[in-house]
């Protein structure tokens, strides 16, 4: 681990854009919810363009840790650098999937997504469909966009709240459970996409889960916390 002035040095001379080098780094970082130590003296780095399997058992202090990379969460002790301390957010965005996938339920799977669409981000409206299609396609979900989300499975949601976080074009993707509603085939056809838009645009993943069994399908670092304590970082 190197020492943080190394790490603040090596933001500040590169751009963000296109550029490898850390994205994330916490310094003893200690999460405390009044008598519980959700995260303990966490010491962790994250390169740009990693995928990253964070594992645990429930209450290991996985969605805490994601919360605190996200910037929804501060340390009780301890520091954390994220993105938008060393960078704007034009050149380094976030995207969010938590477990409570926050859809809007009386509207539809496709009018949720079409609020993905940001005029900054794509050149056209058509542009925006475009990917939009193709990635429901991917995901076989076209033929229900007209679903209202008050009427979609719970597999259905996850994939709506997942394309949307895709449609804004993030440079890290940050997901919690997201695939706790999918079966194994759904799954990694989903992971396939991640996989695809990791090695095309150099998106950054971070992926909470309990799958042992899947990650092992996959190339990523595997970040396993136990009892608010990271115990290993690795293949």
């Amino acid at each position: 681990m190197f020492n943080q002035q190394t790490n603040l040095n090596q933001k500040t001379m590169k751009s963000p854009q296109g550029q490898k080098g850390p994205i994330f780094y916490c310094e003893d970082v200690s999460v405390q919810f009044d008598e519980i130590m959700a995260l303990k003296n966490v010491q962790l780095t994250i390169e740009r363009g990693e995928i990253i399997f964070v594992t645990g058992a429930s209450g290991a202090g996985k969605t805490t840790l994601l919360k605190i990379l996200s910037g929804l969460q501060d340390p009780t002790s301890g520091k954390i650098i994220r993105p938008d301390f060393f960078s704007s957010k034009k050149n380094l965005f976030i995207s969010n999937v938590f477990q409570d996938l926050r859809l809007m339920g009386r509207y539809t799977c496709e009018e949720n997504l079409m609020f993905a669409y940001d005029s900054s981000i794509y050149a056209s409206k058509a542009e925006f469909n475009q990917d939009m299609n193709e990635l429901a396609r991917i995901l076989g979900v076209k033929d229900r966009l007209h679903l209202k989300i008050n009427d979609a499975n719970g597999g259905l949601k996850q994939k709506i709240a997942i394309i949307r976080a895709l449609l804004t074009r993030p440079d890290v993707l940050i997901a919690d459970e997201p695939t706790s509603s999918l079966d194994i085939d759904n799954t990694r056809r989903l992971f396939d996409v991640l996989n695809l838009y990791n090695v095309k645009r150099g998106l950054t993943v971070i992926w909470a889960t309990h799958n042992k069994e899947f990650i092992k399908s996959f190339t990523g670092r595997i970040i396993h916390l136990d009892n608010g304590r990271l115990v290993y970082s690795g293949k």
